[in-house]
């Protein structure tokens, strides 16, 4: 049985009464436009720190955190490997490709070494994704850590493949049609590109068959499973997706930094993409962007905020820390959920205020 030729059939109770699912995320939002159009002018307005170090680096943190919303949010499987799967598909462009580690690097061109790189991490992320499906809960977020953790230690020990702890260092970027496309605006051009695509298949793929199984396989995987579903298909294939697009964004990492490290792939830095994902809210796509953007800003000025007070600067972690547990505490939905309840609130108001008026 295909994972989603059944989905109609799941779903058409619910249809009859309800408008037809909308496929496409809605047009007329003023704010989505604006800040797409904010986006899209952003190398006129911003310098060429703020384009690569706060933008840029937001939108492959948030490309990150995307593929762990895809599966937390619409699977109810909490990965701690999206990172991992991206740190893979960076080292494998630098393997593959061009680098100044010329001992190790195949040098091969870029339009070879990087469909090479994501077949291998979507192949790597997949198989995790695998073996984390046969479990549930804190047993798949201890098995998808495991795994980032061992990729951490194999990464720093081997030196025959990965460099060991130095990592694979000038790594080679794009030239064609006579640009350089690590260049600081071509180079947001395409990180914007990636992360748009990412950013609407997510969207898509939600409303989509798939996507209306992968969340009544999360709701109910017995009735699923009655219904005729394969549940592990499901999620294994939504494992597939998700690692597709963390090679993305590893890619786009290892172009944008140059190098590749142990470090960059550490069990910090995979923890650091769920705490992205949670606070800026973990069943809208949007959220891991918000995420991202307010956890770039913190680990880029919170160290010269607390040297400012007379603080120790290497103390801006624990402002992140009291950040996530304010945001969690207040709100189980990150950024997005304390929004939607200050519009509700609003709402309330203005409802209330008319009604007396109109009593009046």
């Amino acid at each position: 049985m295909s994972l989603a030729h059944d989905a109609p059939v799941a779903v058409g109770r619910a249809t009859k009464a309800q408008p037809p699912a909308r496929i496409w995320p809605e047009i007329n939002n003023p704010a989505a436009w604006a800040v797409a159009a904010i986006l899209l002018v952003m190398p006129l307005i911003a310098s060429s720190f703020f384009l690569i170090e706060i933008f840029a680096t937001t939108l492959i943190l948030g490309t990150v955190a995307l593929s762990l919303m895809f599966l937390a949010g619409y699977g109810g499987m909490v990965s701690l490997m999206q990172l991992t799967i991206a740190g893979f598909s960076a080292y494998m462009v630098a393997v593959f490709g061009v680098s100044g580690n010329a001992n190790i690097s195949l040098g091969w061109p870029w339009w070879l070494a990087v469909p090479m790189a994501l077949a291998l991490a979507t192949a790597f992320g997949t198989l995790g994704g695998a073996l984390a499906v046969r479990t549930e809960g804190i047993y798949t977020i201890m098995i998808t850590l495991a795994i980032g953790a061992a990729f951490y230690y194999f990464t720093n020990q081997n030196w025959a493949i990965f460099n060991g702890h130095t990592g694979i260092n000038t790594v080679a970027t794009p030239h064609f049609w006579g640009v350089n496309w690590r260049a600081d605006i071509p180079f947001y051009y395409i990180v914007l590109a990636v992360a748009a695509l990412c950013y609407f298949a997510v969207e898509y793929l939600s409303r989509a068959p798939f996507g209306l199984a992968l969340q009544g396989v999360r709701d109910n995987p017995r009735r699923m499973a009655a219904l005729g579903f394969n549940v592990n298909a499901h999620r294994v294939a939504a494992y597939a997706f998700a690692s597709f697009v963390a090679a993305l964004a590893g890619v786009l990492q290892v172009w944008n930094y140059r190098q590749i490290s142990p470090g960059s792939v550490s069990v910090g830095a995979c923890i650091d993409v769920l705490i992205i994902a949670v606070v800026g809210g973990i069943t809208r796509p949007i959220g891991p962007f918000i995420g991202a953007l307010i956890f770039v800003l913190l680990r880029t000025f919170a160290l010269d905020f607390l040297v400012r007070l007379g603080l120790d600067g290497n103390r801006f972690r624990l402002l992140i820390g009291l950040g996530f547990l304010a945001i969690v505490f207040w709100s189980s939905d990150g950024v997005i959920g304390l929004w939607q309840r200050w519009r509700q609130h609003q709402r309330r108001e203005v409802s209330r205020t008319s009604g007396g008026r109109g009593h009046g």
